[in-house]
């Protein structure tokens, strides 16, 4: 899996009320139109600036709080393509791979804003075109790279009944 675009930069602690802030959550369950708020608080109109494919990347506990799957259903329906953080919120990180949301743990401060990436999540490298730089990031489990292939894990399930591994 071969994922390419712009970087749109975050800190530390982003929490899954700054992803979606709670004021939404219940009153939809349009994923597409939720999305349409995706960092509002933080960054108003911040679903305008960005593309498909472009990628979230900030530091330490990415998705801390709640442990409701909209925050990375939100992101993912918002055209991201990845999450690169430092570190993410474990219940987060579960919810991600489950709905097909592929997130990448690495030192994301050699990433700048509006840096322009290239990501093999195979073979776990990050390419920095804008910086010219190649990055060796931790590779996902094979288990969790099937998973995201079929685009989470009930797609997953329904294909091969179980777990082939």
């Amino acid at each position: 899996m071969r994922l390419t675009g712009r970087v749109h930069k975050f800190g530390d602690n982003i929490n899954t009320d700054y992803i979606i802030s709670g004021k939404y959550k219940f009153k939809t369950l349009d994923m597409d139109e939720l999305a349409k708020h995706l960092f509002e608080d933080l960054e108003p109109g911040f679903y305008n600036r960005i593309d498909p494919g472009d990628f979230i990347v900030a530091g330490s506990n990415f998705g801390c709080g709640s442990s409701r799957e909209q925050a990375p259903l939100v992101i993912k329906h918002a055209g991201i393509s990845s999450v690169i953080a430092c570190s993410f919120s474990r219940i987060f990180y579960r919810n991600s791979i489950n709905v097909g949301l592929p997130l990448i743990e690495y030192d994301t401060s050699r990433i700048s804003q509006g840096d322009e990436l290239i990501v093999d999540l195979e073979n776990g490298t990050i390419s920095n075109k804008t910086k010219g730089e190649m990055i060796e990031a931790r590779t996902l489990p094979r288990i969790m790279r099937e998973i995201l292939k079929e685009g989470g894990l009930v797609p997953y399930f329904k294909k091969y009944k179980g777990f082939r591994f």
